[in-house]
């Protein structure tokens, strides 16, 4: 009797016999919106832009009822305007599938186009971690030389401005911390890796490394 395979949700084949799936998951809406298109700032624009523009009209002596039908037509585009933005990641959040299993890491992304990325982890070169004040993160990747992907079939799941090396990103996970130690240990079984730098532990934002590259030959030689 053959044994049964995993499959990941919107790939053709399912996973090689005997391969484990570690960890599956995929962006939370709500972060996406907050961290990858910054609605908050978003918010303090349209915010500035109206008031200046009710301070000016005030001071100009615009009459009331234009004025309210002015704030009425503002209010209506900045509502348009975010949902847009939160329709755009309510689409990332059903169609984005983030899989890791003991010896890869795969994306399936894209709404027009959907495309698998296979990421074996011996091509991880190193990785860190961010976790924010709302307790979701981020997860980026760098791959190893000479081994490159493409920045706009990664787009919006990769590193920002790593344009000639792009970086996968594991983007708007509600549990980031939990992922980032799947994949390290997952990356250690699979090959030889060394431990990242220290950095601030729980602070908002920072980016916390966990993988860092394995000493090159001449690093070893003069360690």
């Amino acid at each position: 009797m053959s044994e049964p395979r995993t499959w990941i949700p919107g790939v053709a084949q399912p996973l090689p016999p005997g391969e484990r799936l570690l960890w599956q998951g995929g962006p939370a809406r709500k972060a996406l919106a907050r961290h990858l298109f910054h609605t908050r700032i978003l918010g303090g624009y349209f915010a500035v832009i109206i008031a200046l523009g009710l301070l000016g009209a005030v001071r100009d002596g615009v009459p009331l009822a234009t004025l309210v039908g002015a704030l009425v037509t503002q209010l209506v585009l900045a509502g348009l305007v975010f949902g847009v933005v939160h329709g755009y990641a309510l689409l990332l959040e059903r169609t984005t599938v983030y899989a890791l299993t003991e010896r890869r890491l795969v994306l399936r992304v894209g709404l027009v186009v959907p495309t698998t990325i296979n990421l074996p982890l011996r091509l991880v070169d190193s990785a860190w971690h961010r976790t924010f004040a709302d307790g979701t993160g981020d997860i980026a990747l760098a791959i190893r030389p000479p081994d490159r992907m493409s920045y706009l079939h990664l787009w919006p799941h990769a590193r920002p401005w790593r344009l000639r090396w792009p970086e996968p990103m594991l983007r708007g996970l509600v549990n980031p911390a939990e992922v980032a130690r799947l994949l390290r240990e997952a990356a250690e079984a699979s090959g030889p890796v060394t431990e990242g730098p220290e950095a601030p532990a729980e602070t908002p934002g920072a980016r916390e490394p966990f993988l860092a590259p394995p000493l090159r030959p001449a690093e070893k030689a003069l360690s």
